[in-house]
């Protein structure tokens, strides 16, 4: 966990609302990034106010930012300087851009500018 909280905090400098070994949580804007360490969520957390039901991913997972056209060559030399290899750039048939890349853990990562969805 701490490998994946130093990279997102140092990469995009989220917020961290809260975080210990089992799960970290960033704040993005008006949303929240839950990571969470490889088997530590497959039994339920019993809390004050409730239950947290069991949930457990394996293998890499595929999210995406948005961000605005005019910093994609802002991010492309970031993540060239950082040594962050950029996997993949597709230019989508409406207008925009996303870059691919991975985290520490395998997880793709999209940068995405609006036109790529009818509704982004």
């Amino acid at each position: 966990m701490s490998r994946a909280r130093a990279f997102y905090l140092s990469l995009f400098g989220f917020e961290i609302m809260t975080s210990d070994e089992r799960f970290c949580a960033f704040r993005v804007g008006q949303d929240v990034l839950l990571l969470f360490t490889e088997g530590a969520s497959n039994k339920p957390v019993r809390l004050e106010g409730g239950t947290v039901p069991p949930h457990d991913t394996l293998g890499a997972g595929h999210f995406a930012f948005a961000i605005s056209p005019e910093v994609i060559s802002t991010w492309q030399a970031l993540l060239r300087d950082r040594g962050v290899r950029i996997e993949s750039e597709v230019k989508w048939e409406r207008g925009g851009v996303s870059l691919y890349f991975r985290d520490p853990d395998n997880n793709l990562i999209e940068l995405a500018t609006p036109g790529i969805w009818a509704n982004f």
